[in-house]
């Protein structure tokens, strides 16, 4: 498997799309930030709600990334690439929710598991040579930026 470097276009919007995560944790860090950011832009967009909502959305996204590369794959390999693929999105759907602390773990195993499956459709040639380069590093800033909202 050829490991390459990451693209600047994936990786500045892979850095872009870490945003809502970490204006979360800093609103939580910083009680003052998210004041000013609920009364700035709305309370939904500060603190674990940002996380929350935007997390969700970013599990079904990566749904549809996976989803893509199973339709590179053949056979068995595609089919169960396909099922596999929807489980971020069912995930997100069916777990994350109640209160922010629960939503918030429930959200954690959510793009840990989201990683091992970018793992299967990368080992399996299915992902570019420097996709877990690049999930790596985005998924160890959000568990980060979750993990303020549990402290």
């Amino acid at each position: 498997m050829l490991r390459t470097p990451i693209p600047t276009a994936p990786l500045v919007l892979g850095l872009a799309g870490l945003i809502p995560f970490v204006w979360g944790a800093l609103c939580v860090i910083f009680p003052d930030l998210a004041t000013w950011g609920a009364r700035m832009i709305g309370p939904r967009f500060v603190g674990p709600y940002v996380q929350l909502a935007y997390g969700t959305v970013i599990l079904s996204f990566m749904s549809g990334v996976l989803w893509g590369f199973a339709a590179r794959a053949r056979g068995a390999v595609a089919a169960t690439g396909y099922a596999l693929s929807v489980l971020p999105a069912l995930w997100a759907f069916f777990f994350v929710g109640g209160g922010p602390v629960s939503a918030t773990i429930y959200l954690m195993f959510g793009f840990a598991g989201l990683l091992a499956l970018d793992l299967m459709f990368w080992r399996q040639d299915l992902a570019p040579g420097w996709w877990m380069n690049l999930r790596v590093i985005l998924t160890v800033v959000v568990l980060g930026c979750l993990s303020v909202t549990l402290i």
